[in-house]
């Protein structure tokens, strides 16, 4: 039985994780729930396949070498265009970790930054990370 086709009616997810194992576990859940998915391993990357593709929503690890995810975020978050999409931080950094670490990079910022519209720790929950994700796209399409 071949899996369900993607449909772009449901919307684009970026994944960005340097474990490949998890960009495949992901990018495997929402496909087969129809959802077209563009993965990335590190923060550069993600943030110029997030201005080329726009997508619904980007699922974003926050410990990653390189550009990391804590400043592709901020990156996102400061960029006009794309600071709208929502991001579903996933991460085995705890969410108070990553609330402290906003919180002392928003002393130095003119504009504070938001806290992700989602946290979700690693290991994710296959139906908590799908029915979490679906909420965020629906909340943007209004």
């Amino acid at each position: 039985m071949t899996p369900p086709q993607p449909d772009s009616n449901k919307g684009t997810i970026l994944i960005v994780d340097d474990a490949m194992d998890m960009r495949v576990f992901i990018s495997a859940l929402f496909r087969t729930n129809g959802y077209r998915t563009e993965t990335c391993r590190e923060g550069s990357t993600g943030l110029a396949k997030a201005r080329e593709i726009s997508p619904d929503l980007i699922i974003l690890d926050v410990m990653m070498p390189g550009t990391g995810g804590a400043m592709m975020y901020k990156s996102l978050k400061t960029d006009r265009r794309l600071k709208q999409i929502p991001v579903l931080m996933l991460s085995a950094v705890g969410q108070r970790s990553f609330q402290h670490y906003l919180k002392m990079l928003n002393i130095k910022l003119e504009e504070s930054l938001p806290d992700p519209e989602a946290y979700l720790e690693k290991p994710p929950d296959a139906r908590h990370l799908m029915d979490t994700a679906v909420q965020l796209m629906d909340l943007r399409k209004g």
